[in-house]
């Protein structure tokens, strides 16, 4: 065993630990900003993986679509809907979460099994080097154009809802006025409270 495969394999687990430890705290933090961010340590982490499979396009189109674009638009919508709200309990909480944890452990079992039971091929395919990049766009455009035209559709429909998500619910009535809230109503030019409150306290 050279040198560089001993690196190989710790970078290898070292990235592994992080994305299952990484995806771990997503599920079960209870602040939903931690999860994000660490959602966006695991897609590096993913990156970093793909760097270490000579798949260096696939790892910057990872970083550039997931931590880029996807991860900042969660972390974008979750800061403008910041809403607070008293969520009551749901019944049958702990029988869910026993359901839930047995599932997702069957499915684990089930990946470890076949991890261990399949032969893999090993050593893999000769990585294409710097035609790699020629090589998927050609397939892009070629074999897998409706998928990729699909999953241009599902980020723009993510999008979509992210923006209205973002919609800050609005009163029925007005607090001060007590009119009913329209459109005219918002976008009504409106002396703001903290220059109101002055005169409001020199009046006897």
């Amino acid at each position: 065993m050279t040198i560089a495969s001993t690196t190989q394999q710790i970078c290898f687990f070292i990235l592994a630990a992080l994305v299952v430890s990484g995806a771990i705290g997503v599920v079960l933090l209870p602040n939903i900003v931690y999860s994000a961010f660490l959602l966006g340590g695991v897609f590096l982490s993913v990156a970093g993986l793909y760097l270490l499979l000579n798949a260096s396009f696939v790892a910057a189109a990872q970083i550039l679509v997931y931590v880029g674009a996807v991860n900042v638009l969660i972390l974008f919508a979750i800061m403008l809907v910041n809403k607070k709200e008293n969520l009551a309990l749901i019944p049958g909480l702990p029988l869910r979460r026993v359901l839930s944890g047995t599932v997702c452990g069957g499915l684990f079992v089930l990946l470890l099994r076949v991890v261990f039971t399949t032969s893999w091929a090993l050593p893999g395919p000769i990585p294409v080097g710097e035609e790699a990049t020629i090589r998927i766009g050609e397939h892009l455009f070629s074999d897998y154009l409706l998928p990729f035209e699909l999953a241009s559709v599902l980020l723009l429909m993510a999008m979509i809802g992210a923006i209205v998500l973002a919609r800050r619910d609005v009163f029925s009535t007005d607090v001060i006025t007590g009119e009913p809230v329209d459109q005219g109503l918002l976008e009504k030019v409106r002396t703001p409270l903290l220059l109101e409150k002055p005169a409001l306290e020199k009046t006897p």
